[in-house]
């Protein structure tokens, strides 16, 4: 296409979709900017203290719900997803079932996600660019306020399901979001109607009760959040029902009827690392300060911090059954030099200590 000529929006529309399959993700999607009962939804549920200590969700006022407010010129959001599941992954209920095995998201087993995005999305910009010439643009991957799953259901990539993650009817849930904001007036896709129907499988498998009614979770009580957003101390009631889970949870996703249509991810890089979709507690306890950040380097597990490590692991660990491998790993980290640290341990030597003598 020529610079100087007007460019054929519905033929740009169909190549930026097929370019992005080329670079790696599952399907693209086309959407306006408006988002007024979304950003009524938001609204409401900040006004009712769910984000619990994610002030940012707050602090960013209406420019997560009004693309244009963020990134002023934005006319269209190319939403795209990119499927994560790894093949050949220990299964998630043989982990969750283990209790002396760490139950980690399963989205956060490889790389992270955000740089490798990101790239792929700037690579998709300059081929739009090599078509149609200069443009305005700005790629987002979790990196800004940007209300991800309602341009994405709006782009006909999914409907936000009652756990409140989005939903494709080709490929159930397992997959990551990422959006390019755009000056050109490209033609918008048709959103995807919502296929939840009575089913409320989530609602009632969430071991904390986080999801307090449909479309509506409470983060302060979601395991995701307690573990890698939540800086301080988890709450003690919801210790015991975190089970085994040390970073994240799945749960609403494993029960969800849609996600037997779930893909492999294509993308090696997703793969799981140091044995991570199944490693042992105790050993994941073991590690140290070094240990864990060369083993975390380029993870998503990175954020949750050493130290949110060792507190996830220390509740987890006051959850698994009784032994004396167990018992002598909490009893070496009970003087660390974190307060965060040493309460968890203390909560689960309590906990271990109870058990072993009602057995």
């Amino acid at each position: 296409m020529s610079t100087h000529s007007q460019p054929d929006y519905a033929a740009l529309a169909s190549d930026i979709k097929r370019w992005a399959r080329e670079l790696g993700f599952a399907e693209a999607g086309i959407s306006g900017v408006t988002l007024g009962q979304d950003e009524q939804h938001l609204q409401s549920w900040l006004k009712d203290g769910y984000h619990g200590e994610m002030e940012y969700m707050a602090r960013h006022g209406n420019r997560r719900s009004r693309p244009d407010e963020l990134e002023p010129g934005t006319q269209r959001v190319i939403s795209v997803r990119m499927d994560y599941m790894p093949p050949g992954t220990q299964h998630a209920w043989d982990v969750l079932g283990d209790a002396e095995a760490g139950y980690v998201a399963r989205y956060a087993l490889g790389r992270d996600y955000h740089k490798l995005m990101r790239n792929r999305l700037q690579k998709l910009a300059e081929r739009i660019r090599g078509s149609i010439g200069d443009f305005g643009y700005r790629a987002y991957v979790d990196s800004a306020p940007v209300l991800e799953k309602a341009l994405a259901r709006n782009a006909g990539l999914g409907w936000i399901g009652k756990h409140t993650v989005l939903i494709n009817r080709q490929a159930g849930s397992y997959f990551f979001l990422g959006e390019l904001y755009t000056n050109l007036p490209l033609p918008i896709d048709v959103a995807a109607s919502a296929h939840c129907g009575t089913c409320r499988k989530c609602i009632d498998i969430c071991p904390t009760q986080a999801i307090v009614g449909p479309y509506r979770l409470d983060a302060r009580r979601c395991i995701s959040y307690l573990t890698i957003e939540l800086k301080g101390s988890i709450p003690e009631e919801l210790r015991a029902p975190m089970g085994n889970r040390i970073f994240g949870c799945d749960d609403c996703q494993l029960i969800c009827p849609w996600n037997k249509f779930a893909q492999d991810a294509t993308e090696p890089d997703f793969a799981p690392r140091h044995s991570l979709d199944g490693a042992k507690l105790v050993e994941l306890f073991g590690w140290s300060e070094a240990e864990f950040l060369q083993r975390t380097e380029g993870m998503a597990i990175r954020r949750t911090g050493y130290e949110g490590w060792l507190r996830n692991i220390a509740v987890a660990l006051g959850n698994a059954p009784p032994s004396v491998e167990v018992l002598s790993a909490l009893q070496a980290r009970a003087d660390h030099p974190s307060e965060i640290v040493r309460e968890h341990v203390a909560w689960a030597l309590t906990r271990q200590q109870a058990a072993a003598s009602a057995a």
